[in-house]
C-alpha cells in the first residue's frame, strides 16, 4: 500500500510560478461546465421522452453552463498547462461548488424546488452522494427532474475531477495532482502509471456495476426508469430514490438484497475489481481493508437482527434482511431505507451510528473515516499495548504485508483525530441554532460522513425540509467537507494558501 504523491514543480520553474496558475484554473472549470451542461442534454432527453415541458429548464441550465464555461475558457486562453499542488486544490474545490450551484438551476427556475437553500442542499446532497433530502413529494417531480436528481449520485459518486481526468488531455491540460487532491489520504496502489488511464479503468468498472444492478432490479419488477435511477444512487453510494418511501415502495425481497449487496461491491476499492478483470481475483479476497469491511457489516448485522427478533418480533428472514440493508446503507454511506429504525431498540441506533463514522473502503464511492484508517489506527493501538509490555520491541503496523510508514500513520491518526474535532464543533453550533442533541448529533455525522440518514426527526420517515436554512447551508458545507476528506477544503481556508511565496 502507498500513498499517491503529488506532483512537484518541474525543473527550471520560476518561484512566481509556484503561486496560483489562475488562467489553467478558469480552463478546466470552463471545459467541466462544458460537461455539465452535456449532462443537462441527456435529462432534456429524458424529460422528452415523458413529453415533459420541464425540458426547457435543462436547455436554459445548458445555455447557461455553455456561455459561462465559453467565457472561463476564453479567459484561460495561453494558459500554462503544468498544474501546481495549489491549482489542484482550487480546482477540485471550485468545481464541486460551481456543479453544485449551477446544477441546483432546473430544481429552482421549474419551482420543482422554489428555495434556494433547499436547491443548493439537494444538489449538494446529490453530488456529494450524500443522499438526504428535503423533498416531502418526491413522486410529485417530472422524470426528468427525478433523473437529474439520481444522476448527481451517479456523477459524484466516483468524482467529478476524477471522470474529468479521463477527458483533459483531449484538451492538452492532464495532470495526477487533479486526483491527488481529490482522493486525499491513504488509497491503494495506481493500477496503471497514466492517471487519466487509470480513470478510464475505473470509470468501466463502475459503468459495469451500474448496468448490472439495473438489469438485476428490471429482473425484480422495477421498469427502466426507476431501476437506471436507483442504480445511480447504488452504485455511487448516493441514496436519492423516485419513491418518497424509498426501497420499501415496492415490497420485495429480492430488490432489497440486491440493492444492498450492491451497495456493499460498490463500498470497495475499484481498483481490486479492475484486478479481478485481468484475472487476479485473489487480491480481493485477501485484501485487509475488504476483510475488515465485510466483517464489520457481518457482526453489526447478526447483533441487529438478534434484536429485531428478540424485542420487534420480526421473523428470522425478514430480521436479517431489514438489518443487513440499513447497516449495509449507512456502512456505505448510502441513504436508501427499507425500516424505521427509530422502532428498533435504542442500543441499535449506536452500531449503526458506528456504521456512519467508519463509512466504505479507501478507493470507492462511499464516504466516512473510511475502514483503511481504521484499520490502521487499530493495528496501531495493539501494538502500543504490546509496546508497554516489550519495550525494545520492534513492531511494524502492516497492511496487506506491508508495513505501513510512520508518516503514514501518523497522517491517519491526524486525520481521525481532526474529523472528530469537526464533529463535535459543527454539533455544537447546530444545537446553538436550534437543533435537538439526538437530531444535531446524527446529521452531523451523517453530512460529514455522507450517509444521508439520521435521527430524531431526521430519521429515515422524515425528510430534512423542517430544519432552519442557516443549518441547511452549514450541512451543505459539511457534505462538501466530508466528500473531500476535510483538508481538501479546509486548506483553502488557510491565509498561508493564498500567500505569494
Amino acid at each position: 500500500m502507498e500513498e499517491f504523491i503529488l506532483s512537484e514543480m518541474p525543473a527550471g520553474s520560476s518561484r512566481r510560478n509556484s503561486f496560483i496558475n489562475r488562467k489553467i484554473i478558469l480552463r478546466i472549470l470552463g471545459i467541466l461546465l462544458f460537461i455539465e451542461a452535456a449532462l443537462f442534454l441527456v435529462c432534456m432527453g429524458v424529460s422528452l421522452l415523458y413529453r415533459e415541458a420541464d425540458y426547457i429548464y435543462f436547455i436554459y441550465a445548458a445555455v447557461i453552463n455553455v456561455v459561462v464555461g465559453g467565457i472561463m475558457f476564453f479567459l484561460g486562453r495561453g494558459a500554462n498547462n503544468v498544474v501546481t499542488r495549489r491549482d489542484g486544490y482550487c480546482v477540485v474545490a471550485f468545481t464541486w461548488l460551481l456543479f453544485t450551484v449551477f446544477g441546483m438551476m432546473p430544481f429552482y427556475m421549474s419551482g420543482a424546488i422554489p428555495s434556494v437553500a433547499d436547491a443548493f442542499f439537494e444538489t449538494m446532497s446529490g453530488f456529494t452522494t450524500t443522499g438526504a433530502t428535503i423533498l416531502d413529494n418526491i413522486e410529485e417531480l417530472s422524470h426528468g427532474m427525478l433523473f437529474w436528481r439520481s444522476f448527481t449520485h451517479w456523477v459524484g459518486g466516483l468524482g467529478i475531477v476524477f471522470f474529468t481526468i479521463a477527458v483533459l488531455p483531449i484538451f492538452g491540460v492532464g495532470n495526477q495532482v487533479l486526483f491527488s487532491a481529490e482522493a486525499t489520504g491513504v488509497t491503494h496502489d495506481k493500477i496503471h502509471p497514466k492517471i487519466s488511464v487509470m480513470a478510464k479503468m475505473l470509470w468501466t468498472v463502475y459503468l459495469i456495476l451500474t448496468i448490472v444492478v439495473t438489469g438485476l432490479l428490471m429482473l425484480g419488477g422495477m421498469d427502466w426508469f426507476d431501476a437506471v435511477c436507483h442504480a445511480f444512487g447504488t452504485t455511487g453510494t448516493g441514496g436519492f430514490s423516485t419513491k418518497q418511501d424509498s426501497v420499501a415502495h415496492w415490497h420485495s425481497p429480492f430488490i432489497e438484497y440486491v440493492i444492498a449487496i450492491f451497495m456493499i461491491l460498490s463500498a470497495m476499492n475499484f481498483s481490486l475489481y479492475f484486478m479481478c478483470l485481468k484475472g487476479r481475483c485473489k487480491q480481493l479476497f485477501r485484501d485487509d481493508e475488504v476483510k475488515w469491511f465485510i466483517s464489520s457489516i457481518l457482526i453489526v448485522t447478526l447483533i441487529i437482527t438478534a434484536s429485531l427478533v428478540v424485542h420487534n418480533h420480526y421473523g428470522v428472514e425478514e430480521a436479517f434482511r431489514k438489518a443487513l440493508f440499513q447497516v449495509a446503507t449507512l456502512h456505505t454511506s448510502c441513504g436508501f431505507s427499507t425500516d424505521d429504525y427509530a422502532n428498533w431498540q435504542p442500543f441499535t441506533w449506536m452500531l449503526l451510528i458506528y456504521a456512519m463514522f467508519a463509512g466504505g473502503c479507501t478507493g470507492s464511492t462511499a464516504g466516512g473515516i473510511k475502514n483503511m484508517r481504521l484499520l490502521i489506527v487499530m493495528r496501531n493501538i495493539k501494538n502500543e499495548f504490546q509496546r508497554l509490555m516489550h519495550p525494545r520491541a520492534v513492531l511494524p503496523v502492516k497492511v496487506n504485508d506491508q508495513t505501513v510508514s510512520r508518516s503514514t500513520i501518523s497522517t491517519v491518526t491526524t486525520f481521525v483525530v481532526f474529523y472528530l474535532i469537526c464533529f463535535f464543533v459543527s454539533w455544537i453550533v447546530l444545537m446553538f441554532l436550534g437543533l435537538g442533541v439526538t437530531e444535531a448529533f446524527s446529521t452531523v455525522v451523517s453530512s460529514l460522513g455522507n450517509a444521508g440518514l439520521a435521527l430524531g426527526a431526521y430519521g429515515p420517515a422524515y425528510s430534512w425540509s423542517s430544519m432552519p436554512d442557516a443549518a441547511k447551508w452549514i450541512h451543505s458545507f459539511l457534505m462538501l467537507l466530508g466528500r473531500l476528506e476535510l483538508f481538501g477544503i479546509l486548506l483553502m481556508f488557510t491565509p498561508g494558501f493564498w500567500r505569494k511565496r
